[in-house]
């Protein structure tokens, strides 16, 4: 019989359709579970660890969960690789809610080791939460990606502004069940990681990374890199990169933004508390921070139509105009905390388009096959850079001042104007191949 090459196309993507659509739906609300579950712990992690360990240890905890969920990206896209996307999501969750058990453990025995370990793992949540973003594109058709990646990330929003607001509640619920001060909060995220767990483990099927795999197989039924390499790592994720002008440009982007927005937003209390007494200073920096993280995350789904409309390098060149317009902004404001707060949402926003234009544009410049190890590798490269960019920050902050640590933010995106403004091929690996 005589394969056509264009009709069954068009019937799998018909029938892929409402898969789709249903794996969005699920991972909508499994992200505002664990965007909750993530955020009412962070909320409240400072504290935790000032108790537990001290004042000085305090960053050095909290640093530990973004370290965390970057270290975490590596087993869990690990498993993605080789048996899909439920496993890998499920395993990140699992870890989470152990991490969020053992934050409460050590709140309770005051033990230190047991809190930075208890931590690290809680960068699990994190980690499933990052890798929910690529899990909506393995479907998606490719003039939507930018947009269906995109409302994943949004859903965060939901979780991440609603989640503050419990951490009181949470902590009054639980002192009555004994545990100690601030440990509540940590026992509610290890709840809503299991509750995302559970639900991804009974809903997310068919998997939607696997399906992927047998469309580009019965598309091309031996293509290079359709199906899962026997070794997926960091490794073959580096070969595969360092070959991929578009994917190194969509990891550069995802990991430069990140670094400018976290070394900017995480001196920005410091530097209200330069010039505002403490009675004043957790108000204002309750809601510059809020400002913030809706820069962040509110206008994703523009920005996602603007990836697919504009192209994606169209649009990490514009977050990172935004970056700088942030840095120039915050860095010139001096003690003036409005203009502060407009740096600050332009900084979210710049961050915004980077993430979402260069998650899209590494997702589809992989095969299948690799993709899981790729974007492990993205977040890992993503996570280390912003655990860099907040302990190099503090220093720079101390030496030089906040208009310095700005300026060298922006310093930072020269590297990805050069990279970004080179004619890159976007055309997706498995119609190359």
């Amino acid at each position: 019989m005589a394969t056509d090459l264009t009709a069954p196309q068009i019937t799998v993507r018909s029938d892929v359709a409402p898969i789709q659509r249903r794996t969005m739906r699920l991972l909508f609300g499994t992200q505002i579970i664990g965007g909750v579950g993530v955020t009412i712990g962070i909320s409240v992690g400072a504290l935790l660890a000032a108790r537990v360990a001290g004042t000085a240890m305090a960053g050095v905890a909290q640093s530990a969960g973004v370290v965390g969920a970057a270290l975490l990206a590596v087993p869990v896209t690990r498993i993605m690789a080789r048996h899909g996307r439920r496993p890998g999501l499920v395993l990140a969750y699992a870890l989470g809610a152990v991490g969020g058990v053992l934050v409460v453990l050590a709140a309770a025995t005051r033990s230190v080791p047991l809190l930075f370990l208890g931590m690290l793992l809680f960068g699990g949540g994190t980690a499933a939460n990052l890798q929910a973003r690529y899990t909506a594109v393995d479907l998606a058709e490719p003039a939507r990606r930018g947009r269906q990646l995109s409302l994943i990330v949004w859903a965060t929003t939901i979780g991440a502004v609603a989640a503050p607001n419990f951490a009181a509640l949470a902590d009054r619920a639980t002192t009555g069940w004994g545990l100690p001060p601030l440990a509540g909060p940590f026992a509610f995220s290890a709840a809503a990681f299991v509750l995302a767990a559970v639900v991804l483990l009974g809903l997310l099927r068919p998997d939607p990374l696997l399906t992927a795999r047998r469309l580009a197989a019965a598309d091309a039924p031996a293509p290079v890199g359709v199906r899962a390499p026997r070794k997926a790592g960091m490794r073959l994720a580096w070969s595969v990169v360092r070959g991929k002008p578009a994917a190194r440009l969509g990891i550069a982007a995802v990991a430069v933004g990140h670094l400018v927005m976290v070394a900017v937003m995480s001196m920005t209390p410091v530097r209200l508390g330069e010039s505002h007494a403490d009675a004043d200073v957790l108000r204002l920096v309750g809601i510059v921070l809020s400002l913030h993280i809706a820069g962040m995350y509110a206008f994703s789904p523009v920005v996602g139509w603007l990836t697919d409309r504009l192209g994606r390098r169209a649009v990490i060149l514009g977050g990172v105009g935004l970056l700088l317009a942030a840095c120039a902004v915050a860095g010139t404001a001096g003690h003036h905390t409005p203009r502060l707060s407009v740096g600050l949402v332009l900084l979210g926003l710049g961050w915004s388009g980077t993430m979402v234009a260069g998650s899209t544009l590494l997702s589809e410049s992989v095969a299948a096959g690799v993709r899981p190890s790729v974007q492990g590798f993205s977040d890992l490269v993503m996570g280390l850079a912003g655990a860099g960019a907040a302990v190099l920050g503090g220093f720079v902050m101390q030496i030089a001042g906040y208009p310095v640590l700005a300026l060298l933010a922006a310093v930072a995106t020269v590297p990805l104007v050069a990279l970004a403004l080179r004619p890159v091929p976007t055309g997706a690996p498995d119609e190359e191949g």
